[in-house]
């Protein structure tokens, strides 16, 4: 069993201020894999306070200098990526074979477009040609609390950490204790980095302690957070007597519109997107919306797809999916299951209970339901694991309005070959996202989503402006 206690505060390993423990279960065998300590509210003070006394140096450090950083950091990270995976798979349960493609893979993948999208970031600059006197600059926002989750650690590390020292700000950064493991290894990379001492802490803690903590602490410029809806509610309530900027990632319910005219592999391919990391994805295609004319082909095709996905260990090779995070998580996914088939959902795949063959460990049938309407609790909340709602439309317009009939909007979908209708519905969705036919989006595209999936924009050069505050200068001479 590993022994993490120790915080990462101004450059070195400390001891937490006061000792509470905190047990990782590695959800394939329900066994205790590592130990951690939660922070107090000293931990917190101190991490903070060496964050407010690094900011001075490192927001007025050079464009170069911050450049160089990130290469030096994407080539620790590049060095370290076996034991990021290894971690990634042990913490949460993602197959060993997708922690070292997609889950440690995302990290490289976003510091990259980081560092293409900085080449050519412009801090300061005229306010316009006929105004030569009047300069808008882009400066650090100051010290920013970095609050991340479980299910995909690194691409949300890396968006908050690597957007934040681009811009020139120092951070707190506090993992989800459920799945702590990665930032672990990740911060031994940013001190392998070379950041400076201060421009990068780290404290273990959840969310009623650290988290809390870090939201209401008046030295604290910013709060940027992933996880559920009701934590970042939470937070901005919490955030909004000192006035910090809050930029949130939230939850998601995103529909997937397949018209009749869509391409034979898009239920499948649809399937199979949202069963992907065992359907802990905010941005899953959670309810498939099917024209009728196509509806029941569709359902056989997609009742075949999900029953041949195959669940395993996540320390086995291959691509099969794994287990939850944790038994709240699959509880809650049981609870949700049986709940679909109270209202009157069809299963046509999976259903309640452990796969056949599996007693130990948090592994979840994968399952879809057949005519679901979307006033259903599996139609509106976000079950967070591998299960598809599907529901029939008739038009256009009702996909639509099906569609955003929805407190969240994250990522939707569209699968036709008319290209005309493809791109009307992609304009009339409410979300941050639209996806068509199956291609995903580019290196340094924004990620983030409208209504109650949150607020700001990560990735590229949205993401270094989310950590920017504008000053306009008049009178400036060159």
């Amino acid at each position: 069993m590993l022994e993490k206690r120790d915080f990462y505060i101004n450059g070195a390993w400390v001891a937490p201020a006061a000792a509470n423990d905190c047990d990782v279960i590695n959800p394939s065998n329900e066994e205790v894999c590592a130990v951690i300590s939660l922070g107090g509210q000293a931990d917190t003070n101190a991490a903070v306070a060496a964050a407010k006394a690094a900011f001075p140096a490192w927001s007025t450090t050079s464009k170069e200098a911050r450049m160089a950083a990130l290469e030096r950091l994407l080539a620790a990270y590049n060095d370290r990526a076996e034991d990021m995976a290894q971690a990634i798979s042990m913490e949460m349960g993602a197959p060993i074979s997708m922690a070292r493609t997609s889950q440690t893979g995302a990290g490289a993948w976003h510091l990259q477009g980081f560092i293409d999208a900085f080449e050519g970031f412009e801090f300061d600059g005229m306010l316009r040609a006929d105004a030569p006197n009047d300069r808008i600059l882009r400066e650090a926002i100051g010290v920013c609390a970095l609050i991340t989750p479980w299910n995909w650690p690194m691409n949300q590390v890396m968006l908050k950490v690597a957007g934040a020292l681009a811009a020139g700000c120092t951070m707190v950064l506090k993992p989800s204790e459920v799945a702590p493991l990665s930032s672990i290894v990740f911060t031994e990379i940013m001190d392998a980095a070379d950041i400076p001492n201060g421009v990068y802490n780290m404290v273990h803690g959840d969310g009623p302690g650290v988290g809390s903590q870090l939201s209401v602490h008046p030295d604290v410029d910013m709060v940027s957070f992933t996880g559920s809806t009701r934590a970042g509610t939470a937070i901005t309530k919490a955030s909004a007597d000192t006035i910090k900027r809050v930029a949130l990632e939230l939850g998601g319910k995103g529909a997937n519109i397949v018209f009749a005219d869509a391409d034979e592999k898009a239920v499948k391919r649809g399937v199979l997107h949202m069963m992907n990391n065992t359907g802990q994805s905010c941005n899953a295609p959670s309810r498939m919306l099917v024209e009728r004319s196509y509806y029941d082909q569709a359902v056989e095709i997609a009742s075949e797809t999900a029953g041949k996905v195959t669940i395993g260990q996540a320390s086995d090779e291959g691509r099969h999916i794994g287990p939850v995070v944790s038994e709240i998580q699959f509880d809650k996914i049981q609870d949700l299951i049986q709940q679909g088939i109270d209202e009157g959902a069809r299963v046509v795949a999976g259903g309640t209970g452990r796969p056949e063959g599996m007693n130990r460990g948090y592994f979840i049938r994968p399952t879809v339901f057949a005519d679901v309407n979307n006033e259903m609790t599996i139609a509106r909340e976000e079950i967070f694991g591998p299960v598809m709602a599907m529901i029939p439309f008739d038009t256009e317009e009702e996909a639509i309005a099906i569609a955003n009939d929805t407190v969240y909007g994250l990522t939707n979908y569209v699968q036709t070959q008319d290209k005309d209708r493809a791109i009307r519905v992609a304009r009339a969705m409410r979300s941050g996202m639209v996806e068509i036919n199956g291609v995903g989006r580019a290196q340094g595209a924004p990620f983030g989503g409208y209504k109650q999936s949150g607020i700001g924009r990560e990735g590229g050069h949205w993401g270094i402006e989310d950590f920017l505050e504008t000053k306009s200068v008049s009178g400036w001479q060159d």
